[in-house]
């Protein structure tokens, strides 16, 4: 199966969080790439997870000018070389990176990025032990950030609240929560913040959470990402970029307005923490 895309589709659509270097998507990259652009989507910020990865994505924006990179260093792979030390679990193969070597990659080609990101914390999969150097390696991707004028696209799981507080901290004024999964009370907290946004997956429709968040959290405040090729809005098949022209519709019936205003609600809130 494949997302189906409305004759006439919306056009600035944005799928702020992607990963078009997963080998779902890779193996079928200009098929996926065509799919977005005849729903109507203008930019894919397909996000990095290591160097390795971040490689991969640099080469696709590359390719195709609809794809901005975002380079990042995933919460989990920051601690990743010390868990396998440990004996902790992990399920994921190929390349490992020490947290100096991420963080290195990132001091030397960040004038490359279209955000960093994605970046956070994770204590779903990161056992407690090893919280403190995750915490000690998001700090410096962050000021890293800062330092170069970048918005930051952050990911954490179960660590929602010391996220928001490290970013505070730090003065982040330009960020994405990607597929926030803490409590809708705290996304509106952040939605508070200045320059802070929220972005909501292409699996809203099926989520009680994700209603909530496009029901109550500012509409000023908002973006739309597949975390492609998860949480798609079907489970028969994976997720991509067109899915986002799926959320747009949902957020029209939840709102009462055109596609076309959700579409213009969001491409100015991506503007705007984009600087575009």
């Amino acid at each position: 199966m494949t997302p189906s895309t409305p004759e006439s589709a919306p056009v600035a659509l944005v799928d702020v969080h992607a990963h078009l270097t997963h080998p779902r998507l890779l193996e079928s990259i200009d098929a996926v790439i065509a799919r977005a652009r005849a729903a109507g989507v203008s930019h894919i910020v397909s996000n990095g997870l290591n160097p390795e990865d971040n490689e991969r994505v640099l080469a696709l924006a590359e390719r195709f000018d609809c794809v901005r990179p975002a380079l990042g260093f995933y919460p989990v792979d920051t601690v990743i070389t010390d868990m396998r030390a440990a004996g902790a679990h992990y399920p994921r193969e190929g390349r490992e990176f020490t947290a100096e070597e991420g963080v290195s990659w990132l001091e030397q080609h960040v004038e490359r990025a279209f955000a960093v990101g994605e970046i956070g914390l994770d204590g779903y999969w990161v056992p407690e032990p090893f919280w403190e150097k995750q915490e000690a390696v998001f700090r410096k991707l962050v000021r890293l950030a800062l330092e170069a004028d970048k918005p930051i696209i952050v990911h954490t799981r179960k660590r929602e609240r010391r996220t928001l507080e490290i970013l505070d901290e730090l003065g982040a004024r330009r960020v994405d929560w990607h597929c926030f999964g803490g409590k809708v009370s705290l996304a509106r907290q952040i939605a508070e913040r200045p320059g802070h946004y929220l972005s909501i997956p292409a699996n809203a429709r099926r989520s009680e959470s994700f209603t909530r968040m496009l029901q109550t959290l500012p509409r000023d405040r908002l973006l739309l990402e597949t975390d492609c090729p998860y949480l798609s809005p079907d489970k028969e098949r994976s997720s991509e970029p067109a899915d986002v022209a799926g959320t747009a519709r949902y957020a029209a019936e939840l709102w009462n307005v055109s596609e076309a205003e959700v579409t213009r609600i969001v491409a100015e809130n991506f503007a705007t923490l984009f600087r575009l």
